[in-house]
């Protein structure tokens, strides 16, 4: 391995850590940013697409709509690899959310065990990701005592 792939993997590391932190702060203007133009992204939960995006504008437009029910969002990222070709390349990444909400007084956590599987693109020495398919492996919700 040479120090440009080297390079490419960190960056590329940053870019899905960087999304993560802009969503748990519910920053959609600047998370968007970080998806090329015409990007997709598309969410998966017991095999059934809940929501397929194409495009910033789509997606700064929806984000904040799947998300407005939760208080508190938070991504913890793990395991990730990627096979970099060039000004391209794709990576997989295990997530761990944390989606907390008020229901009926009560507060409720939601725990999703998901993997993002992304196509990435370097435009302008930046990477971005062009398509993203993120599957919600499982879920439990329980509710927080005080």
């Amino acid at each position: 391995m040479n120090i440009k792939e080297l390079e490419d993997r960190l960056a590329l590391k940053e870019l899905i850590d960087t999304i993560s932190i802009l969503g748990d702060k519910k920053d959609f203007e600047n998370q968007v940013q970080l998806f090329s133009a015409n990007a997709i992204s598309e969410t998966i939960s017991e095999g059934k697409t809940i929501l397929r995006l194409e495009g910033r504008k789509e997606m700064a437009q929806a984000f904040p709509k799947f998300l407005q029910d939760f208080e508190t969002i938070y991504h913890f990222n793990g395991q990730q690899v990627v096979q970099i070709d060039g000004d391209n390349a794709t990576g997989k990444c295990c997530c761990l959310i944390t989606l907390i909400a008020a229901d009926s007084g009560k507060k409720i956590k939601t725990t999703i065990g998901a993997t993002y599987e992304d196509n990435y693109i370097r435009i302008n020495n930046q990477w971005l990701v062009s398509k993203r398919v993120g599957r919600f492996m499982w879920q439990d919700k329980t509710e927080i005592k005080s």
